[in-house]
């Protein structure tokens, strides 16, 4: 099964200060009774690395967080929300501005893909929603939690094998601390000339694979033949070039069911749950 990751939600958030959190709080009250809106309504917000808070968009209707709040949080949303809808107030049945405390479990909502079912279809992710389902995943620890949703959601967690990497040029030097941590942990890497010659220039010790619009068939031998564990693919946003290469990588991971990323946050989770279960040598 090929499943990659564009995003994944958390409760509690544990990236944002409590300052964001009430503003959040602040702005989602104001909003609802502004708009008169009884019920459920999502709304989409963006925190800047300044802790600017700035509200994207609100929507009048439940979304697929619902389910994964209620379970988080232990409220029945829906319950709540249809009896406000049919005229009881949340005063009526003892929620009005209650602040309920946080469990001490994290929870984890990550998308699941179908690409595997839809033939034809490239994989590569975009601002249009491609996921056809969640998994959640909770724990005590947020990155074991991180791990049931992943495990759950489709992507295979291998501790061990080859990580192909094919970046566009302006993604090399993010990736670079990526890749590193996957070769620290143990991995083979295996990349595109463009790609691998940067790697190695910064001690990544790399198999070299030929480019598919140069006639070679170097990368897809090695994605058939069964010993590549994740596929690292990330492509230029404005110059297209080696456009095609991306396209049938991605698809023959998909045949071949490899878990790939077209995401180098992606990778970053990945990475910090590998990390956590993957056993390590220490040189006392």
């Amino acid at each position: 099964m090929q499943s990659r990751i564009k995003c994944i939600s958390v409760y509690p958030p544990y990236s944002i200060s409590k300052e964001v959190r009430e503003t959040i709080w602040t702005y989602t009250r104001k909003l609802g009774l502004g708009l008169g809106i009884k019920g459920l309504y999502n709304i989409q917000f963006i925190v800047e690395k300044n802790d600017t808070v700035s509200v994207i968009e609100v929507n009048p209707r439940a979304s697929r967080s619902v389910p994964f709040l209620s379970k988080s949080t232990g409220l029945p949303l829906v319950d709540i929300a249809a009896k406000v809808m049919l005229g009881v107030s949340l005063k009526d049945m003892g929620y009005a501005d209650r602040v309920f405390e946080e469990k001490p479990f994290w929870y984890v909502k990550a998308p699941a893909f179908s690409f595997e079912k839809l033939n034809g279809m490239d994989a590569y992710l975009s601002p249009e929603m491609k996921s056809t389902g969640e998994a959640i995943g909770y724990d005590q620890s947020l990155k074991r939690a991180l791990y049931k949703a992943l495990q759950a959601s489709g992507v295979k967690m291998k501790e061990y094998g080859t990580v192909m990497v094919t970046l566009a040029d302006e993604d090399k030097e993010e990736a670079l601390p990526l890749v590193k941590r996957f070769y620290e942990l143990g991995f083979n890497i295996e990349a595109t000339i463009g790609t691998g010659m940067f790697l190695k220039e910064h001690g990544i010790r790399t198999r070299i694979r030929g480019k598919i619009s140069e006639g070679s068939d170097e990368i897809l031998s090695s994605i058939r033949a069964g010993y590549v564990s994740y596929i690292i693919n990330t492509r230029a946003i404005l110059s297209g070039i080696h456009y095609e290469d991306g396209v049938a990588i991605r698809k023959c991971a998909i045949m071949n069911g490899i878990t790939m990323f077209t995401s180098l946050d992606t990778v970053r989770i990945v990475l910090e749950v590998l990390e956590e279960i993957t056993p390590r040598i220490s040189v006392i």
